[in-house]
Protein backbone atom coordinates (compact mmCIF):
# COMPACT_ATOMS: atom_id res chain seq x y z
CA UNK A 1 0.00 0.00 0.00
CA UNK A 2 1.87 3.03 -1.24
CA UNK A 3 1.28 6.75 -1.03
CA UNK A 4 0.72 7.66 -4.65
CA UNK A 5 -2.12 9.88 -5.84
CA UNK A 6 -3.77 6.88 -7.53
CA UNK A 7 -3.61 4.88 -4.30
CA UNK A 8 -5.27 7.66 -2.31
CA UNK A 9 -8.16 7.73 -4.76
CA UNK A 10 -8.47 3.92 -4.97
CA UNK A 11 -11.67 3.32 -3.03
CA UNK A 12 -10.76 -0.24 -2.02
CA UNK A 13 -7.33 0.91 -0.87
CA UNK A 14 -8.97 3.56 1.30
CA UNK A 15 -11.69 1.24 2.62
CA UNK A 16 -9.04 -1.35 3.52
CA UNK A 17 -7.31 1.20 5.72
CA UNK A 18 -10.53 2.42 7.28
CA UNK A 19 -11.57 -1.15 8.15
CA UNK A 20 -8.10 -2.26 9.31
CA UNK A 21 -7.47 -4.75 6.51
CA UNK A 22 -3.77 -5.24 5.76
CA UNK A 23 -4.32 -5.00 2.00
CA UNK A 24 -7.11 -4.20 -0.47
CA UNK A 25 -7.03 -7.85 -1.57
CA UNK A 26 -9.21 -8.69 1.45
CA UNK A 27 -12.21 -7.46 -0.56
CA UNK A 28 -11.43 -9.93 -3.36
CA UNK A 29 -11.77 -12.94 -1.08
CA UNK A 30 -14.89 -11.53 0.59
CA UNK A 31 -16.57 -10.91 -2.77
CA UNK A 32 -15.74 -14.42 -4.00
CA UNK A 33 -17.09 -15.88 -0.77
CA UNK A 34 -20.25 -13.77 -1.04
CA UNK A 35 -20.82 -15.14 -4.55
CA UNK A 36 -19.96 -18.82 -3.98
CA UNK A 37 -20.18 -19.32 -0.20
CA UNK A 38 -16.84 -21.13 -0.15
CA UNK A 39 -16.28 -20.49 3.58
CA UNK A 40 -19.60 -21.92 4.72
CA UNK A 41 -19.16 -24.75 7.26
CA UNK A 42 -15.36 -24.54 6.94
CA UNK A 43 -13.48 -25.46 10.12
CA UNK A 44 -9.95 -26.00 8.75
CA UNK A 45 -8.40 -23.56 6.25
CA UNK A 46 -4.95 -23.03 4.78
CA UNK A 47 -3.70 -19.70 3.38
CA UNK A 48 -0.66 -20.11 1.09
CA UNK A 49 1.70 -17.20 0.35
CA UNK A 50 -0.20 -15.42 3.08
CA UNK A 51 1.88 -12.28 3.77
CA UNK A 52 0.95 -9.57 4.61
CA UNK A 53 -2.11 -11.43 5.87
CA UNK A 54 -5.27 -9.81 4.50
CA UNK A 55 -6.77 -13.12 3.37
CA UNK A 56 -5.93 -14.68 6.74
CA UNK A 57 -7.75 -11.76 8.36
CA UNK A 58 -10.86 -12.55 6.29
CA UNK A 59 -10.64 -16.23 7.24
CA UNK A 60 -10.32 -15.32 10.90
CA UNK A 61 -13.27 -12.93 10.76
CA UNK A 62 -15.62 -15.28 8.90
CA UNK A 63 -14.65 -18.60 10.51
CA UNK A 64 -14.13 -17.64 14.15
CA UNK A 65 -17.73 -17.27 15.21
CA UNK A 66 -19.02 -18.03 18.68
CA UNK A 67 -18.78 -21.72 19.47
CA UNK A 68 -16.61 -22.45 16.42
CA UNK A 69 -13.55 -24.70 16.68
CA UNK A 70 -12.13 -23.49 13.35
CA UNK A 71 -8.40 -23.45 12.69
CA UNK A 72 -6.50 -21.35 10.15
CA UNK A 73 -2.90 -22.01 9.08
CA UNK A 74 -1.07 -19.28 7.17
CA UNK A 75 2.15 -20.10 5.30
CA UNK A 76 4.75 -17.77 3.80
CA UNK A 77 8.51 -17.60 3.36
CA UNK A 78 8.45 -14.12 4.88
CA UNK A 79 7.57 -13.52 8.54
CA UNK A 80 4.15 -12.01 9.16
CA UNK A 81 2.78 -9.96 12.04
CA UNK A 82 0.51 -12.07 14.30
CA UNK A 83 -3.22 -12.37 13.63
CA UNK A 84 -5.35 -13.55 16.58
CA UNK A 85 -6.29 -17.20 16.17
CA UNK A 86 -4.21 -17.77 13.04
CA UNK A 87 -1.38 -20.31 13.17
CA UNK A 88 1.59 -19.00 11.19
CA UNK A 89 4.22 -21.15 9.51
CA UNK A 90 7.28 -19.54 8.01
CA UNK A 91 8.07 -22.18 5.44
CA UNK A 92 8.33 -23.31 1.84
CA UNK A 93 5.13 -24.50 0.16
CA UNK A 94 7.19 -26.81 -2.06
CA UNK A 95 8.37 -28.83 0.95
CA UNK A 96 6.68 -32.00 2.18
CA UNK A 97 7.71 -31.02 5.73
CA UNK A 98 5.50 -27.92 5.45
CA UNK A 99 2.55 -30.08 4.37
CA UNK A 100 3.15 -32.43 7.31
CA UNK A 101 3.20 -29.49 9.73
CA UNK A 102 -0.18 -28.36 8.43
CA UNK A 103 -1.66 -31.82 9.02
CA UNK A 104 -0.17 -31.84 12.53
CA UNK A 105 -1.84 -28.52 13.37
CA UNK A 106 -5.14 -30.03 12.21
CA UNK A 107 -4.61 -33.03 14.53
CA UNK A 108 -4.15 -35.42 11.63
CA UNK A 109 -7.15 -34.12 9.68
CA UNK A 110 -7.04 -32.47 6.27
CA UNK A 111 -8.15 -28.99 5.32
CA UNK A 112 -11.58 -28.03 4.04
CA UNK A 113 -10.19 -25.26 1.84
CA UNK A 114 -6.83 -24.04 0.54
CA UNK A 115 -6.47 -20.50 -0.80
CA UNK A 116 -3.51 -18.79 -2.45
CA UNK A 117 -3.21 -15.12 -3.37
CA UNK A 118 0.50 -15.40 -4.15
CA UNK A 119 2.15 -13.90 -7.23
CA UNK A 120 5.74 -13.60 -8.45
CA UNK A 121 7.59 -10.30 -8.60
CA UNK A 122 6.47 -9.20 -12.04
CA UNK A 123 9.10 -8.25 -14.61
CA UNK A 124 6.85 -6.58 -17.18
CA UNK A 125 7.65 -9.37 -19.64
CA UNK A 126 4.14 -10.76 -19.88
CA UNK A 127 4.98 -14.22 -21.19
CA UNK A 128 7.56 -14.71 -18.41
CA UNK A 129 5.22 -13.37 -15.71
CA UNK A 130 2.41 -15.65 -16.90
CA UNK A 131 4.73 -18.67 -16.88
CA UNK A 132 6.03 -17.90 -13.37
CA UNK A 133 2.47 -17.48 -12.07
CA UNK A 134 1.45 -20.79 -13.63
CA UNK A 135 4.39 -22.48 -11.92
CA UNK A 136 3.40 -20.90 -8.61
CA UNK A 137 -0.13 -22.27 -9.04
CA UNK A 138 1.40 -25.68 -9.70
CA UNK A 139 3.41 -25.45 -6.47
CA UNK A 140 0.25 -24.42 -4.62
CA UNK A 141 -1.66 -27.35 -6.13
CA UNK A 142 1.12 -29.79 -5.21
CA UNK A 143 0.91 -28.94 -1.51
CA UNK A 144 -2.88 -28.73 -1.76
CA UNK A 145 -2.98 -32.34 -2.96
CA UNK A 146 -1.26 -33.28 0.31
CA UNK A 147 -3.41 -31.28 2.72
CA UNK A 148 -6.86 -30.94 1.11
CA UNK A 149 -9.63 -33.38 1.94
CA UNK A 150 -11.84 -35.02 -0.67
CA UNK A 151 -14.62 -32.65 -1.77
CA UNK A 152 -12.52 -29.71 -0.55
CA UNK A 153 -12.05 -26.33 -2.27
CA UNK A 154 -8.99 -24.74 -3.89
CA UNK A 155 -8.79 -21.04 -4.79
CA UNK A 156 -5.75 -19.42 -6.43
CA UNK A 157 -4.79 -16.28 -8.29
CA UNK A 158 -3.94 -16.65 -11.96
CA UNK A 159 -2.82 -14.35 -14.78
CA UNK A 160 -5.15 -14.83 -17.74
CA UNK A 161 -3.23 -15.72 -20.88
CA UNK A 162 -3.57 -17.71 -24.08
CA UNK A 163 -2.63 -20.88 -22.16
CA UNK A 164 -5.19 -20.38 -19.40
CA UNK A 165 -7.62 -22.85 -20.96
CA UNK A 166 -5.09 -25.63 -20.50
CA UNK A 167 -4.78 -24.81 -16.81
CA UNK A 168 -8.57 -24.87 -16.36
CA UNK A 169 -8.78 -28.22 -18.12
CA UNK A 170 -5.98 -29.67 -16.01
CA UNK A 171 -7.67 -28.58 -12.79
CA UNK A 172 -10.90 -30.20 -14.04
CA UNK A 173 -9.11 -33.55 -13.84
CA UNK A 174 -8.87 -33.14 -10.06
CA UNK A 175 -12.00 -31.09 -9.28
CA UNK A 176 -15.58 -31.61 -10.42
CA UNK A 177 -16.27 -27.90 -10.93
CA UNK A 178 -13.91 -25.15 -12.04
CA UNK A 179 -14.82 -21.46 -12.25
CA UNK A 180 -12.91 -18.37 -13.24
CA UNK A 181 -13.83 -15.53 -10.87
CA UNK A 182 -13.15 -11.83 -11.31
CA UNK A 183 -13.98 -9.85 -8.13
CA UNK A 184 -15.28 -6.31 -8.50
CA UNK A 185 -12.34 -5.08 -6.40
CA UNK A 186 -9.84 -6.51 -8.90
CA UNK A 187 -8.93 -3.84 -11.46
CA UNK A 188 -10.47 -4.56 -14.84
CA UNK A 189 -7.27 -3.49 -16.58
CA UNK A 190 -5.38 -6.24 -14.75
CA UNK A 191 -5.03 -9.74 -16.20
CA UNK A 192 -5.52 -11.02 -12.65
CA UNK A 193 -8.36 -13.45 -11.97
CA UNK A 194 -8.99 -16.34 -9.60
CA UNK A 195 -9.44 -19.98 -10.45
CA UNK A 196 -11.96 -21.57 -8.10
CA UNK A 197 -11.92 -25.35 -7.96
CA UNK A 198 -14.76 -27.08 -6.11
CA UNK A 199 -15.29 -30.68 -4.96
CA UNK A 200 -11.76 -32.15 -4.91
CA UNK A 201 -11.95 -35.61 -6.50
CA UNK A 202 -8.50 -36.82 -7.59
CA UNK A 203 -8.28 -39.66 -10.12
CA UNK A 204 -8.17 -43.20 -8.79
CA UNK A 205 -4.60 -44.15 -7.90
CA UNK A 206 -3.40 -40.53 -7.76
CA UNK A 207 -0.44 -40.13 -5.39
CA UNK A 208 0.32 -36.58 -4.16
CA UNK A 209 3.85 -35.45 -4.93
CA UNK A 210 5.97 -32.33 -4.70
CA UNK A 211 8.22 -33.43 -7.56
CA UNK A 212 5.80 -32.59 -10.39
CA UNK A 213 7.59 -29.72 -12.13
CA UNK A 214 4.91 -28.99 -14.72
CA UNK A 215 1.37 -30.01 -15.57
CA UNK A 216 1.71 -31.89 -18.82
CA UNK A 217 -0.81 -32.07 -21.63
CA UNK A 218 -1.48 -35.69 -20.68
CA UNK A 219 -2.79 -34.50 -17.32
CA UNK A 220 -5.78 -33.11 -19.19
CA UNK A 221 -6.45 -36.14 -21.36
CA UNK A 222 -10.07 -36.25 -22.41
CA UNK A 223 -10.73 -32.81 -20.92
CA UNK A 224 -11.12 -29.63 -22.90
CA UNK A 225 -11.56 -26.00 -21.95
CA UNK A 226 -15.26 -26.04 -22.79
CA UNK A 227 -15.95 -27.96 -19.58
CA UNK A 228 -15.20 -24.84 -17.54
CA UNK A 229 -18.38 -23.84 -15.75
CA UNK A 230 -18.03 -20.16 -16.55
CA UNK A 231 -16.51 -16.76 -15.99
CA UNK A 232 -18.13 -15.15 -12.95
CA UNK A 233 -17.90 -11.52 -11.92
CA UNK A 234 -18.13 -11.23 -8.12
CA UNK A 235 -19.29 -8.26 -6.13
CA UNK A 236 -21.99 -5.61 -6.48
CA UNK A 237 -21.81 -4.35 -10.06
CA UNK A 238 -23.48 -1.12 -8.97
CA UNK A 239 -20.90 -0.63 -6.22
CA UNK A 240 -17.43 0.82 -6.19
CA UNK A 241 -15.45 0.76 -9.44
CA UNK A 242 -11.86 -0.40 -8.87
CA UNK A 243 -10.70 1.51 -11.96
CA UNK A 244 -12.30 4.84 -11.07
CA UNK A 245 -10.49 7.60 -9.19
CA UNK A 246 -12.92 9.04 -6.67
CA UNK A 247 -12.56 12.67 -5.49
CA UNK A 248 -11.14 13.06 -2.01
CA UNK A 249 -13.53 15.83 -0.92
CA UNK A 250 -16.88 14.04 -1.19
CA UNK A 251 -18.62 11.58 1.06
CA UNK A 252 -17.50 8.55 -0.93
CA UNK A 253 -17.61 6.26 2.09
CA UNK A 254 -21.39 6.64 2.33
CA UNK A 255 -22.74 5.43 -0.99
CA UNK A 256 -26.41 5.02 -0.24
CA UNK A 257 -27.06 7.00 2.95
CA UNK A 258 -27.41 10.64 3.90
CA UNK A 259 -24.27 12.03 5.48
CA UNK A 260 -24.13 14.53 8.31
CA UNK A 261 -22.16 17.67 7.64
CA UNK A 262 -19.56 16.78 10.27
CA UNK A 263 -18.92 13.50 8.43
CA UNK A 264 -17.98 15.27 5.21
CA UNK A 265 -14.34 15.58 6.13
CA UNK A 266 -11.51 15.84 3.67
CA UNK A 267 -9.58 12.63 3.18
CA UNK A 268 -6.54 12.32 5.42
CA UNK A 269 -3.71 9.95 4.71
CA UNK A 270 -3.54 7.02 7.12
CA UNK A 271 -0.56 4.83 7.87
CA UNK A 272 -0.57 1.24 6.65
CA UNK A 273 -2.44 -1.17 8.90
CA UNK A 274 0.49 -3.52 9.27
CA UNK A 275 3.90 -2.62 7.80
CA UNK A 276 6.11 -5.52 6.65
CA UNK A 277 7.87 -7.15 9.59
CA UNK A 278 11.00 -8.18 7.73
CA UNK A 279 10.78 -7.10 4.08
CA UNK A 280 13.28 -8.38 1.54
CA UNK A 281 14.33 -4.78 0.89
CA UNK A 282 15.00 -4.03 4.59
CA UNK A 283 18.79 -4.11 4.16
CA UNK A 284 18.56 -1.78 1.17
CA UNK A 285 16.49 0.71 3.21
CA UNK A 286 19.07 0.67 6.01
CA UNK A 287 21.85 1.26 3.53
CA UNK A 288 19.89 4.16 2.05
CA UNK A 289 19.42 5.73 5.48
CA UNK A 290 23.15 5.48 6.15
CA UNK A 291 23.94 7.16 2.85
CA UNK A 292 25.67 4.11 1.43
CA UNK A 293 23.98 4.50 -1.94
CA UNK A 294 24.86 8.20 -2.06
CA UNK A 295 28.50 7.36 -1.37
CA UNK A 296 28.50 4.60 -3.98
CA UNK A 297 26.87 6.98 -6.46
CA UNK A 298 29.42 9.69 -5.67
CA UNK A 299 32.29 7.22 -6.04
CA UNK A 300 30.93 5.99 -9.35
CA UNK A 301 30.48 9.56 -10.58
CA UNK A 302 34.01 10.41 -9.51
CA UNK A 303 35.40 7.31 -11.20
CA UNK A 304 33.42 8.08 -14.34
CA UNK A 305 34.78 11.62 -14.47
CA UNK A 306 38.32 10.31 -13.92
CA UNK A 307 37.81 7.77 -16.71
CA UNK A 308 36.56 10.48 -19.05
CA UNK A 309 39.56 12.65 -18.14
CA UNK A 310 41.95 9.78 -18.84
CA UNK A 311 40.21 9.21 -22.13
CA UNK A 312 40.59 12.87 -23.12
CA UNK A 313 44.27 12.83 -22.12
CA UNK A 314 44.87 9.65 -24.11
CA UNK A 315 43.14 11.11 -27.15
CA UNK A 316 45.16 14.32 -26.78
CA UNK A 317 48.42 12.37 -26.47
CA UNK A 318 47.55 10.32 -29.51
CA UNK A 319 46.70 13.45 -31.51
CA UNK A 320 50.03 15.05 -30.51
CA UNK A 321 51.87 11.86 -31.47
CA UNK A 322 50.13 11.83 -34.83
CA UNK A 323 51.02 15.48 -35.39
CA UNK A 324 54.64 14.77 -34.51
CA UNK A 325 54.74 11.85 -36.95
CA UNK A 326 53.16 14.02 -39.64
CA UNK A 327 55.72 16.76 -38.94
CA UNK A 328 58.64 14.32 -39.30
CA UNK A 329 57.13 12.93 -42.49
CA UNK A 330 56.76 16.44 -43.93
CA UNK A 331 60.41 17.26 -43.12
CA UNK A 332 61.61 14.03 -44.74
CA UNK A 333 59.48 14.75 -47.78
CA UNK A 334 60.88 18.30 -48.01
CA UNK A 335 64.44 16.95 -47.73
CA UNK A 336 63.80 14.49 -50.54
CA UNK A 337 62.49 17.30 -52.72
CA UNK A 338 65.62 19.44 -52.13
CA UNK A 339 67.83 16.59 -53.20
Amino acid sequence: MGKTSRDKRDIYYRLAKENKWRARSAFKLMQIDDEFGILKDVTRAVDLCAAPGSWSQVLAKRLFVEGSDAKVVAIDLQPMAPIPGVIQLQGDITSVDTANQVIEHFSGEKSDIVICDGAPDVTGIHSLDEFMQAELILAAFNITSHVLKTKGTFLAKIFRSRNSSLLYAQMKKYFKKVYLAKPRSSRQSSCEAFILCLDYSPPEGFVPTMSKSSLELTDASGVTADVIDGFVTCGDLSGWDSEKSYPLDIDVSFQKGIVDEDQKNRYEFKDVVQPPTDPAYKEALEMKKKGVFSKVSADLTKELKAERKRGREQRKAKEEEERAVDSVAEKLEAAQIEK
